[in-house]
């Protein structure tokens, strides 16, 4: 009811050419958009957006159940419905899963200069190098 009854005080009575001076030498144009900027400023400043408060979005449920994260791979399912699967014994996963490095990464001197790693590691350090050289400098 508020905002109705203001933009109906705020519109500009028909007719105004707008431009035309009036007795004090300023435009009823400009005394016009004036005094709207100074109302919308106050009804915004009372809220986050435009006049309305905006809602905060949830992130999802954390799981802190130890038996259902011992049990099952949380989080796995990106589907609507259904439920994670279930997590096997270790002897039913490849070998491969349990040598994978989940600790920090390793640094360039620690590598061996023969291995694939050794050189997808020096080629990004190179990148992030030029990168960091040439931060400030314009085309």
């Amino acid at each position: 009811f508020y905002f109705e009854t203001l933009s109906a005080v705020l519109l500009p009575p028909a007719g105004w050419g707008g431009m035309d001076t009036g007795l004090l030498g300023i435009s009823p144009f400009k005394i016009y958009m004036q005094i709207k900027y100074c109302v919308e400023k106050t009804l915004t400043a009372k809220g986050k957006g435009k006049f309305m408060v905006k809602e905060e979005l949830k992130g999802p449920e954390v799981c802190k159940d130890p038996v259902r994260l011992t049990t099952y791979a949380v989080g796995v399912n990106v589907f609507k419905q259904g439920e994670d699967p279930m997590l096997k014994p270790p002897d039913q996963y490849p070998e491969w899963l349990f040598q994978l490095n989940l600790g920090a990464v390793k640094k360039l001197h620690e590598l061996d200069a023969d291995t694939w790693e050794y050189w997808k590691r020096l080629r990004k350090e190179n990148m992030w190098r030029f990168n960091r050289l040439h931060k400030g400098k314009k085309f």
